[in-house]
């Protein structure tokens, strides 16, 4: 395993278009691997189009692959010695503000669905919840924007 192995878990995200986004902001910082799991779209079939039209291309230089559920791939990666961690925000429990997280590699980061966030069940499974820390009205940020500012922190 490389010493800052990294990737992505895309959980039931909707939109083909924020996949699209995922996919090219992997390929920026230099993400392993995207697990696309639950209703996640691939960039395969009738969603390709759609995907490529936002990720560029991107999603042929990523390696990806389709995992219906989340828990048997969690328990595969960390009987591989991967870390997990989950990007939430506005919950009841230990949080760590992403600026301040210390990110031990190889590294799993999950990235819910874009309006309920992560299920109680996946915050169980994580070894670290992390939250971007929001200034203006609103709560959270777009899960493709949210993707970018993780990234960019856990690679500085």
């Amino acid at each position: 395993m490389k010493t800052k192995e990294l990737y992505l878990i895309a959980h039931y995200i909707r939109s083909l278009h924020n996949v699209g986004a995922i996919f090219r902001t992997a390929d920026s910082f230099g993400v392993d691997k995207v697990y696309l799991t639950g209703y996640t779209g691939a960039p395969n079939g009738k969603n390709a189009d759609k995907i490529s039209k936002v990720a560029l291309g991107a999603e042929q230089f990523v390696a990806w692959e389709k995992k219906v559920q989340l828990g048997p791939l969690i328990k595969k990666l960390r009987a591989s010695g991967v870390r997990i961690a989950v990007l939430e925000n506005n919950i009841q429990r230990k949080i760590t503000s992403l600026p301040n997280f210390k990110p031990k590699f190889p590294l799993a980061l999950i990235l819910g669905e874009e309006t309920k966030g992560n299920t109680k069940q996946i915050l169980d499974l994580a070894d670290d919840i992390l939250e971007i820390p929001m200034h203006g009205q609103k709560e959270s940020l777009n899960v493709s924007v949210a993707c970018g500012v993780a990234l960019y922190q856990i690679r500085k």
